[in-house]
């Protein structure tokens, strides 16, 4: 693997918190159990997969959560943020990938469209296929969509199965709210839960990140989760809306 990459020990790339359990399917149930299949190395003809769709959908997530499923097979995986490699020359970024079982490029919106990342990943990708390494990508859009200078480089993006995975909606998560309170020891009603919903911005991992800081905050003050309460907690939130 190149001396950038080397740089950037993976294990510290992975967010512990990014697994496959932790995932909420809702409507992306499909993608979510393809991503594991290529974790896994099962059940899959085209050992590539391509995920699209907007923010906050966990395309990250399902990313390194396929990293954490093939390292727990002993197996070697790269996770790419491409976003943060962008600047470097582009085959030292992708050089000698092909050599993992699994390799994850994420924010392929960086780069597609710049000519010579897109020889670099047309290169790779021909690579990875020949080596017998199984490909995971995310962007915003569709191969299609992307901008490519290179036809061929959409064709290839577009090799496995493509899933445009889609954001979870309101009762999903006030679902996911109540059970992670509830997990944590906390009853959260209904009623509040609503509340939070209307309240915060509505994107799982920012939902997430304020339920633990109502519960820091519950145990702190000897209180429960009522809509008062959380009224009070969102008003010292910077992230409140």
């Amino acid at each position: 693997m190149s001396r950038e990459l080397a740089q950037l020990p993976l294990d510290l790339r992975l967010r512990d918190a990014s697994r496959l359990a932790e995932y909420h399917a809702a409507g992306n149930r499909l993608a979510r159990d393809t991503v594991e299949a290529l974790g896994h190395d099962s059940g899959l003809t085209q050992p590539q997969v391509y995920l699209h769709g907007p923010g906050a959908t966990g395309k990250t997530h399902l990313l390194q959560a396929a990293c954490h499923v093939a390292h727990e097979r002993g197996e070697r995986a790269a996770y790419l943020p491409l976003s943060e490699l962008a600047a470097a020359p582009p085959v030292a970024v992708l050089d000698g990938l092909e050599r993992a079982g699994l390799v994850a490029l994420d924010d392929l919106a960086a780069v597609v469209g710049v000519p010579a990342w897109d020889e670099a990943l047309f290169g790779l990708l021909n690579r990875l296929r020949d080596a017998g390494c199984r490909v995971l990508m995310a962007a915003p859009e569709p191969p299609d969509a992307m901008g490519a200078t290179l036809p061929d480089l959409t064709s290839r993006l577009a090799w496995g199965p493509v899933f445009r995975l889609e954001p979870p909606q309101e009762d999903d998560l006030r679902r996911i709210l109540v059970e992670r309170a509830r997990r944590r020891g906390l009853e959260m009603p209904d009623a509040v839960a609503s509340y939070v919903l209307r309240h915060h911005r509505r994107d799982v991992a920012g939902l997430l990140a304020l339920l633990e800081r109502l519960d820091l905050a519950a145990l702190a003050e000897q209180r429960r989760l009522t809509i008062p309460f959380v009224r009070d907690q969102l008003g010292r939130s910077p992230v409140a809306d």
